[in-house]
């Protein structure tokens, strides 16, 4: 298992624009998504954004059939997506409570598209084409900003709405860091 450190807002590695990966099914390639999903699961997040580790490449994985930090949410299918290219399905937005591996002990309420169609392709050049609703949309645009270099924080429109998960969540595992 190779649990990567998980860099925390403020670095500028996560405000880069990570670059597009060129090389599929690479040994390479296969040993960064293994210590992905060994580093989001070791934080029991929702997903993970290369960006987040240090690594630069437009590569991010979600998914879980069920989470501590979201117990309401519905399973989100394992997914790795690569060089992703998103589109909304409609115009209508949802507001959602966030959190991120990067901001540690934070919760906000961000508005999404309820609805998003995104193609990209597995670690092996296998093309992905997926339309995704709710928490499952949800977690794909939250993950594919880190791609961008934006955190869930820059799209927050009420400030009111944002603080520590621990007052704002107080029955949620406290063990349980963002």
């Amino acid at each position: 298992m190779s649990v990567r450190p998980i860099l925390k807002m403020g670095d500028p590695r996560l405000l880069r624009v990570a670059e597009p990966v060129k090389a599929f099914d690479t040994p390479e390639l296969h040993a960064l998504i293994a210590d992905m999903f060994d580093t989001m699961h070791a934080a029991n997040g929702a997903g993970l954004a290369a960006p987040q580790i240090g690594v630069n490449l437009r590569v991010v994985i979600y998914g879980f059939k069920q989470n501590t930090r979201y117990p309401e949410a519905p399973p989100v299918p394992e997914t790795v997506l690569i060089n992703p290219v998103l589109r909304p399905l409609s115009a209508e937005r949802e507001e959602g409570w966030e959190g991120c591996l990067s901001v540690p002990g934070m919760r906000g309420v961000v508005p999404r598209f309820a609805g998003m169609h995104y193609e990209g392709f597995d670690q092996y050049g296998n093309k992905i084409s997926r339309d995704a609703d709710g928490f499952h949309a949800r977690v794909v645009q939250h993950e594919c900003d880190h791609l961008d270099g934006i955190l869930y924080p820059m799209r927050i429109e009420d400030f009111s709405q944002f603080g520590f998960t621990e007052i704002l969540f107080p029955e949620l595992d406290p063990n349980d860091d963002d």
